[in-house]
């Protein structure tokens, strides 16, 4: 040590002003869209697919049953419902725009977060075809396992989250179509343009 001090860096137990003009508060969630860079097309980072889909055992061997989200979505809602990368809560990388049970499962449409990088990088795997899963964060509220079996039949579930990922639990549950960033849309028959 020379004896200097590092100006850079404060005291233990100090905090340093922000530098000048600069807000570091955190600020509250932006309504739809305000996050998107100002250059990119309005519906840019748009997305849907299934995160779940009724009747179809995972390889948790769960089992999903009609009407098993309705609670979760009267209650929370499409804005109560985080949009994580890889079931990672400290990496939410967008927002649901619409959730809904239809006759096949979870219908999931979102808009990630175009102004973070994360996103940004996420975006171009989904678009190059390397990351296409959806996967749900929930806790069970009535299940029923089957003996014989072994299937736990999920009647309702209290859900927190769905997760773009790289190997979802159920492997039908997959994007279906995204809107891309001006340019090319790379070859990739599983995902179809908005």
């Amino acid at each position: 040590m020379n004896g200097r001090v590092d100006p850079a860096s404060p005291p233990s137990g100090r905090r340093l002003p922000p530098p000048a003009g600069r807000d570091i508060r955190p600020r509250p969630l932006s309504p739809e869209g305000a996050d998107i860079p100002a250059s990119s097309p309005p519906d840019a980072g748009l997305f849907e697919g299934y995160a779940s889909l009724f009747g179809v055992m995972d390889l948790g061997r769960d089992v999903v049953m009609p009407g098993a989200f309705r609670h979760s979505l009267t209650r929370r809602g499409a804005g109560g419902i985080r949009l994580l990368w890889q079931h990672d809560p400290a990496r939410p990388i967008g927002r649901w725009t619409r959730l809904a049970e239809d006759g096949r499962g979870l219908h999931v449409a979102g808009r990630l977060d175009l102004g973070q990088a994360l996103a940004r990088e996420v975006h171009g795997l989904i678009r190059r075809g390397l990351v296409d899963g959806l996967s749900i964060g929930y806790r069970a509220e009535r299940e029923r396992r089957d003996p014989e079996t072994g299937l736990r039949r999920l009647d309702e579930v209290d859900l927190w989250e769905i997760s773009l990922v790289t190997f979802p639990m159920l492997p039908q549950a997959r994007i279906t179509a995204i809107k891309a960033l001006p340019g090319p849309l790379p070859a990739f028959p599983a995902i179809r343009p908005l």
